[in-house]
């Protein structure tokens, strides 16, 4: 069985993205309250595995995600790319025209604003968990409330789905790491299919320092899928950079390594994984 922490409760969409990627495989899952939770229950037991939301097509990055995993020891081991679709949820028996609150949580709300706009009667809610607030409404009995929601926290928590695919954007998906300890990292990966890592670098304050860093990384066919910059506290207009590339060749990958290294500071690779491809 694999142990696994998420952010959330039964239900969230962290739980979702841990089922579809241990697919056919048992799993239990260790709700946090925060990611920062997350880290530190990970921290106590190094037989847990975690999973965390990294970027949204909509929202952005997490940037606060970056830094905890900076800080932390443990290793990148896998990703998942989840499709966001919410339904509108409520007590049996409830219809839309019953409905006179709507609960969830902000960024959920944000993500189907387009439908909320043709309720201008209703009275919107901002939760701290889009499942949580499903959760709410079937403990409390609240009627006329809804939930905007999963459709696995709806079923979970025996309400009946009002509306589905109400978020505004179809292409609404969110990218999260799977993460373990170090020391199990090896045993968990398939080291033939590795074609992706993260790394974590900061350059010098010099003119074209980052130019020369991509030049190399094109010369070795590096392919850069992602390149996020955080200003480091305390060293003013210096940035910790995080990026991610993808390859074909191992071999070119780790001396295209070697070539950069001289050029930055405080190198790390954050994790070796296969890039997530969906399966139809």
């Amino acid at each position: 069985m694999k142990k696994v922490a998420i952010q959330g409760i039964p239900g969230c969409y962290h739980e979702m993205a841990a089922r579809s990627y241990f697919t056919n495989e048992e799993v239990e899952v260790e709700p946090c309250l925060t990611f920062p939770n997350l880290f530190e229950k990970m921290s106590k037991d190094d037989s847990l595995l975690g999973i965390m939301a990294i970027e949204n097509t909509i929202a952005g990055s997490l940037l606060q995600n970056h830094e905890l995993l900076r800080k932390s020891d443990l290793s990148i081991i896998g990703e998942y790319k989840l499709r966001i679709s919410h339904v509108l949820a409520a007590l049996p028996g409830e219809t839309l025209e019953n409905i006179s609150e709507i609960n969830s949580h902000p960024i959920a709300l944000m993500q189907c604003e387009e439908f909320l706009n043709q309720l201008p009667n209703i009275k919107i809610v901002e939760k701290d968990d889009t499942a949580a607030s499903a959760r709410e409404i079937q403990e409390k009995g609240l009627k006329g409330h809804a939930a905007i929601c999963s459709r696995l926290a709806a079923e979970m928590y025996g309400l009946n789905i009002l509306e589905s695919g109400i978020e505004t954007n179809k292409r609404n998906f969110t990218r999260f790491l799977v993460l373990a300890d170090s020391w199990q990292r090896d045993d968990l990966i398939n080291r033939q299919s590795i074609n992706k890592a993260s790394l974590i670098f900061t350059l010098p304050h010099t003119n074209g320092s980052l130019s020369k860093v991509l030049t190399i990384l094109s010369f070795y066919d590096i392919n850069l899928t992602k390149i996020q910059s955080l200003p480091i506290i305390g060293r003013e207009w210096e940035y910790r950079f995080y990026v991610d590339i993808t390859f074909s060749d191992y071999t070119r990958y780790k001396q295209s390594l070697e070539a950069i290294k001289p050029l930055t500071k405080d190198f790390k690779i954050q994790g070796e994984y296969a890039e997530f491809t969906e399966t139809l």
